[in-house]
């Protein structure tokens, strides 16, 4: 899974044709560690349907500040470019998932 800077943000998340789930996450936080396998599986499993990615939210505070990230790991899906869904913390593979699936649904 690619960690990306504020200057790949526009190229990978705002532009991307694909939702992306971006994991806000600090080198240090034991949530963040925990959460990375199951991010790794998620991305695997929805590889051409959903892009996963990770920014270091201590190393790229203005764009932590700009989304309102205060916690790590913060989760932001995002489609077309704007933010549809956030969740903090690790919610665990089955809530993630049921989360993801929820948020990306059509909406009547």
């Amino acid at each position: 899974m690619k960690i990306i800077t504020a200057t790949e943000f526009q190229a990978e998340v705002l532009t991307s044709t694909l939702p992306v789930l971006v994991d806000f996450f600090t080198p240090e936080c034991g949530p963040c560690k925990s959460l990375a396998p199951i991010l790794d599986e998620l991305a695997t499993e929805n590889a051409g349907t959903l892009k996963i990615v990770k920014v270091d939210a201590g190393a790229e505070v203005q764009l932590s500040g700009l989304y309102g990230v205060r916690s790590a790991p913060t989760l932001l899906l995002f489609r077309g470019g704007i933010v549809v869904a956030q969740i903090l913390g690790d919610p665990g593979k089955k809530k993630l998932q049921k989360w993801i699936a929820e948020s990306l649904a059509p909406r009547h």
